[in-house]
Order: C-alpha cells, then structure tokens, then sequence
C-alpha cells in the first residue's frame, strides 16, 4: 500500500456487504480511484481528498462494530457538483436510481443515492452554481 501523509485525506469508513460490488459502483459512477484493494475484506478509494475505506464482513473495521451501531442512518458523504441535472442525468442513464427528488434549500440542491449496500451519497449542487437550472 502507498504511504501517505495522514492529513491529505479525510477518511470515511462505509461497511458494505460486497467490496467488489462497492468498488465498481464508486469508481464507475462517482468518479473514484482506487488505491488499495484486499477484496473481498477491504478497498480503499479516494476522490479528492475525501478517501472512503469500503468494508466488508471480514474486514477487521466490520468486525470491530457492534450489532447495535451497525444500522443505516442519516450519516452520508456529500459530493459537490457543479451542474446537479447533468449528474443525475449521466447516473440515470449508468441505469442508477435515486431516493427522492432534487430538494433546493438556501444552500443549495441536493439528491440522495445510494450505494450497493445501501449507504447514502449526497449529490449536492452550491447555490449560485449555474442558478438557471432552479
């Protein structure tokens, strides 16, 4: 594995059931590269400075989480995009699907998908990128 200087990323730990599966969705779709993979226990991806460690069940940080934290909640990535209807346009036609609809707010717009194991992706678009769109 690459060294690398702990402070050039922010890491996310997302517990998936298919490495593989997680892997391919992320860099396929949402413009990830991969760094590392031990599939079918652990994949490391990064897309700017966010890096989203993919964990399966044999992973030890699968392992090291109680039954009772392990639920789906709220919690999410957010990725910024600078022209929303595009991106989901592109993901749509990739054959993916959203939860939702757009939902515009003083900050901005955002949309939620989510990956393979059902862990959420914030599509978001600042307001004042491309405004005519709203």
């Amino acid at each position: 594995m690459t060294t690398y200087d702990e402070d050039e990323y922010v890491s996310v730990r997302y517990l998936v059931d298919d490495v593989q599966a997680a892997t391919d969705f992320y860099t396929t779709h949402l413009g990830f590269t991969l760094r590392f993979s031990a599939a079918p226990a652990f994949a490391d991806v990064v897309r700017g400075r966010l890096r989203l460690l993919l964990s399966g069940p044999a992973s030890s940080g699968a392992r090291a989480t109680p039954k009772a934290a392990a639920v789906v909640g709220g919690n999410r990535i957010h990725l910024t995009f600078d022209d929303l209807d595009a991106e989901i346009a592109r993901l749509r036609s990739a054959g993916l699907s959203f939860l939702g609809e757009v939902v515009s707010g003083p900050g901005g717009r955002q949309i939620l998908l989510a990956d393979p194991a059902g862990n959420l992706i914030e599509l978001f678009q600042p307001a004042g990128r491309d405004q005519a769109r709203r």
